[in-house]
């Protein structure tokens, strides 16, 4: 293996990450509460930077990152609260804004790694990520047209030995029915926001498939709400959006790789990874494999060490009360991240 940076990559979903700021970008270092149940917004602000601080991380594809909009910057909520927290990935960058409070940006160290927003530009068969994507609804045949609420964060990256790779940052469509009441309304809501995640993975995907054709080194990551047996729905649909994304019935030279999804897809395993850990309503806790950083067979050939910053399940999480305890304050995901020489 040929000399080169090494590299720690990572993505984390920070729930509710736009509350901890006011409608000037700066936080909220207060006893008010937090979008998380029971957590003060100083509280989580003191556990998010102990995490960020532990991860160490070169770049952190941060998903649900604060609101960008009219007298909203991403970019200085990100940077104020990266300086106020020494952390060394202290740049932050995003691309297309999008139609909700919650971002898809970045925060990196400059001198380890440079990145620009570099858009593909669109095609009939891949649009860029801030148009729309028609594509044929697998249920009933017909043409469905699909957005992203949160367009995905597409790089082009350098390290500081000069080599060039590719980063897609993601937040697919929640399968979730948010408001639903009646059993009707449930599944009539979980079925659209399933085909509207199904679109946006065939979209993502047609635009992998484009990487992967030019031979670019290529890493895509973040929260994909998506999932082994994660839904009811999956017996109605061909394939997950994970497996579209991953291209889990393409030749080799065209599939991505993400250990944890394929120890979680194999189904062999007694327990699989788990990401993501989130309260219901009568108390009780719900896992599941949410997040992912999946890369091109070149970057695979690397042998990359992948961890889920699990504090249960990772040895020196649970080693340390200290990070355990902010781990389970600051997000109901945990982060992800993927060690790497380039």
């Amino acid at each position: 293996m040929s000399a080169g940076t090494a590299l720690r990559i990572a993505t984390y979903n920070v729930a509710w990450f736009n509350a901890l700021f006011d409608e000037n970008d700066r936080m909220h270092r207060d006893d008010g509460p937090s979008g998380r149940h029971g957590i003060t917004r100083v509280a989580q602000l003191d556990a998010l930077a102990a995490v960020f601080r532990a991860l160490d991380a070169d770049a952190i594809m941060i998903i649900e990152a604060p609101d960008q909009g009219p007298g909203r910057s991403c970019v200085a909520a990100l940077e104020g609260f990266a300086v106020a927290c020494g952390i060394r990935a202290s740049r932050a960058l995003i691309g297309f804004a999008s139609d909700s409070q919650q971002e898809i940006a970045v925060l990196h160290d400059p001198a380890r790694v440079r990145l620009i927003h570099d858009p593909a530009p669109g095609q009939a068969d891949a649009p860029r990520f801030d148009a729309a994507y028609t594509y044929a609804d697998p249920v009933t045949g017909k043409p469905e047209k699909v957005r992203f609420a949160r367009p995905p964060l597409e790089l082009l990256c350098e390290t500081a030995s000069g080599a060039l790779f590719r980063m897609i940052g993601v937040h697919t469509k929640s399968k979730a029915p948010a408001g639903a009441r009646l059993p009707a309304d449930i599944r009539r809501i979980g079925l659209e926001n399933r085909r509207k995640q199904y679109g946006q993975c065939l979209w993502l995907r047609a635009r992998i498939d484009d990487h992967l054709r030019a031979h670019d080194p290529l890493i895509v990551l973040g929260d994909f709400n998506d999932g082994p047996e994660v839904d009811e729905y999956e017996d109605l649909f061909p394939h997950s959006g994970v497996e579209i994304v991953l291209g889990w019935d393409q030749p080799p030279e065209m599939q991505l790789y993400d250990r944890h999804a394929r120890m979680g897809l194999s189904k062999h395993l007694a327990a699989a990874p788990v990401s993501a850990r989130f309260q219901m309503p009568d108390g009780r806790f719900l896992s599941a494999l949410l997040d992912y950083i999946m890369v091109s067979p070149e970057l695979r050939a690397r042998e990359p060490g992948w961890r889920i910053w699990n504090p249960f399940d990772d040895p020196a999480c649970y080693g340390d009360p200290g990070l355990c305890a902010a781990l389970l304050e600051a997000s109901d995901h945990f982060p992800v991240t993927l060690d790497i020489t380039l």
